[in-house]
């Protein structure tokens, strides 16, 4: 793995956040597709039978950064913490998962538990890998929850119903089919 400038790997970062940011304001986080390589992966587990894996900037685009936020507009992503390991090229991000939508009490829906991005850094301002995680119980029962109070947002419900039918997602696959394994890391 090859070792960039401190300055390079903090400016993405910074990069990075920003496009985030606006990424949420506008309700779109496709544009952020122009921070990963050509032939970038971005992968997350999603329990005991099934990943989520997006080859290349194509699929991140119309995968990951498309049909999986659906239904997340309004939602934000904010980083609590970030780790940046120049030597080998790495970034670490700790983020929450917090909707625009509140309970009676005025308090936000929130995924509870600890989400977080691992990023493998390829220069030119670009990733070329990155690896989610987040608490996929905790993030089920929450939208359970905003289902049954009736604030779940129409995308997502349509999704989630999506979700029932095998087949209908892009870029889930069974443990076993998942085109490239959640540790398979570029050379």
């Amino acid at each position: 793995m090859p070792a960039y400038p401190r300055d390079e790997m903090e400016a993405m970062v910074e990069h990075w956040l920003a496009v985030n940011k606006q990424a949420e304001a506008d309700g779109n986080w496709e544009p952020m597709a122009a921070c990963y390589t050509e032939d970038a992966t971005y992968g997350w587990n999603y329990g005991a039978k099934e990943n989520f894996m997006a080859v290349g900037r194509k699929e991140i685009e119309e995968y990951a950064l498309g049909s999986e936020m659906m239904g997340l507009d309004g939602w934000e992503y904010p980083y609590v913490e970030t780790l940046v390991d120049e030597q080998k090229g790495q970034f670490v991000g700790f983020w929450r998962q917090i909707a625009d939508a509140t309970r009676p009490d005025g308090s936000h829906y929130e995924v509870a538990g600890i989400g977080g991005s691992w990023f493998r850094y390829a220069g030119n301002m670009q990733w070329s890998w990155q690896r989610d995680w987040f608490d996929f119980g905790n993030a089920a029962a929450l939208f359970m929850e905003m289902m049954t109070d009736g604030t779940l947002s129409a995308g997502m419900t349509a999704r989630m119903e999506r979700s029932l039918k095998p087949g209908q997602l892009p870029g889930h696959y069974p443990l076993a089919q998942t085109p490239v394994g959640l540790w398979d890391v570029p050379s």
